[in-house]
Formats: C-alpha cells, structure tokens, sequence
C-alpha cells in the first residue's frame, strides 16, 4: 500500500530463517521489507541485531516494554518495572527504535475499573516524567481478554485512550492493534474516529485466527481506509502468526494494501 510502511514481527515471521533474530533481519530485507519490528530486547544478543539492521538498511519500528510487571496492584515494588525499562530504552536506542510498547498488566481485583485506570495514569505520568526526555516514544497497548490475554485490565481501546488522554504528553500515545480490537467486538471505523489524535502505531492481524490478513473475516481494504481516513501515516507492525509460510502470508497483505486507498507518506 503506498503511503504506509509495512513493519513485520520477526518473533512471529521468518521462522525459515531460523531462531536468530538477526537472520530474520536478513530475511525481512531479502522479502523486501525496510522495516521490521519485535518484542521483548531484554534477553536478545542487541548488538549482533543492530549490526543487521545497519547492514540491511531496515528499521526498527516497536519493541516491547519488560518485564510485563503488574504494577497496577498497589502497593507493588515498581523497581522492577523501572530498571527493566530504563534498560529496555538502552536497547531501544542502540537498536535506532523510536517505540516502545507498554501494557497495563491485570490491575487489582478489588478495585473498581476506574480506580485501576487511575493508577495507570499515575504510572505512566511517572514514566514520562522520568523517562521523557531519553530519545524514545512510548504507545500503550491494549489487548483482548476473550482469547490471548485472559485478566488483562486494558482490554478496550477506549480505556487506553482515557489514560493517554489524562497523561497528556506527546511521548504517551495508543497501540491501536485491529486484531485485539475486532476480536473484543469494537467498532474500528467508530475507535479510528474517536482516537484519531491519540494513536501513535498500528498493528494487525485478521480475526479469528490471528493469522495474516485475508484469512479471517475483516474487510481489510475498508479497514485500512478507515486508517487513511483517521490520518494515521505511521508504520503497520504485522503482528500475525502466518498460516503458510512468511513470504506467501506477507505477499497476501502485501496484495491487499496495493488496492487500499494510500495516507499521507509513512513516518517513523
């Protein structure tokens, strides 16, 4: 799709590459990807993958926060939650990535919902005071609890957009991820237009299945013109588990955004 750069997940594509993130790189390039994303850096050999990333010319679009502390229970240590993501942002740096991915974990049974969204501003207010400045963005996800994340207290893309909201910084945007969204029931024509100055990265996956887009039921042509028409022009993480293998999966997506209408140009 012109306009939009396709970023894929190597923890999830270019398994023929084998394990190492590095040559999944290579192989993102190779299928004629300039951009790719993943998860976790914490334990992943950061130098060897920057050196691909260097040499391939690809970019690195979103990585994710660790560990995925629970620290919406009160009174939790956030110690943990702070050394791994002051280190997580070092690799991120040295990785060139301008993203990082947080979650809400599961919150605190005994609180009511809005108490628990509450803390979350609490928290990231305190991550951006502290982390702010490092070089770094910061998108919040919110993920469906009916099939993949069973308790997670942001299961609602409206909820994640309330904390984004109330933090009010530029450096805290929405992870508007199509698959969770579809797969919890909402609207995406009617999330697109309510969080359109909100949402900071895109990511997708056809529902059910969470497999490549065309294989499930989602309109996807009139899904990424929703996108257009929200403004969004950042990058697309395709963040499926492909049914076939990578380069068919990702030519199917790639064939479906040829025929949707182009945003502006791409950004980071």
């Amino acid at each position: 799709m012109a306009g939009y750069r396709l970023s894929p997940n190597i923890d999830l594509l270019f398994a023929e590459a084998g394990s190492d993130p590095a040559a999944r790189v290579r192989a993102a390039r190779a299928a004629g990807f300039d951009a790719v994303e993943m998860w976790g850096t914490l334990d992943r050999d950061v130098p060897a993958i920057a050196a691909a990333l260097t040499e391939s010319a690809v970019a690195l679009t979103a990585c994710l926060a660790e560990p995925r502390t629970n620290f919406a229970l009160p009174g939790v240590d956030l110690g943990p939650y702070w050394d791994g993501l002051e280190r997580g942002i070092q690799n991120a740096l040295a990785l060139g990535c301008p993203r990082i991915v947080l979650g809400s974990g599961v919150g605190f049974p005994a609180a009511k919902r809005a108490a628990n969204l509450d803390t979350l501003v609490t928290v990231f207010a305190a991550t951006i005071e502290r982390f702010g400045d490092a070089g770094v963005d910061f998108v919040l996800e919110p993920a469906n609890t009916r099939v993949d994340h069973p308790g997670a207290l942001l299961d609602r893309a409206a909820d994640a957009v309330f904390v984004v909201r109330a933090v009010d910084s530029p450096k805290l945007t929405v992870l508007y991820d199509v698959y969770h969204s579809v797969t919890e029931g909402e609207d995406v024509a009617a999330v697109l237009a309510d969080a359109a100055d909100v949402i900071g990265y895109v990511q997708i996956a056809d529902a059910p299945g969470r497999a490549e887009p065309g294989t499930g039921a989602v309109d996807w042509p009139a899904t990424l013109g929703h996108l257009a028409a929200a403004g969004y022009a950042g990058p697309i993480g395709l963040e499926f588990v492909p049914s076939t293998d990578s380069i068919a999966a990702l030519g199917h997506i790639c064939a479906i955004a040829s025929t949707a209408a182009a945003p502006a140009p791409h950004t980071r």
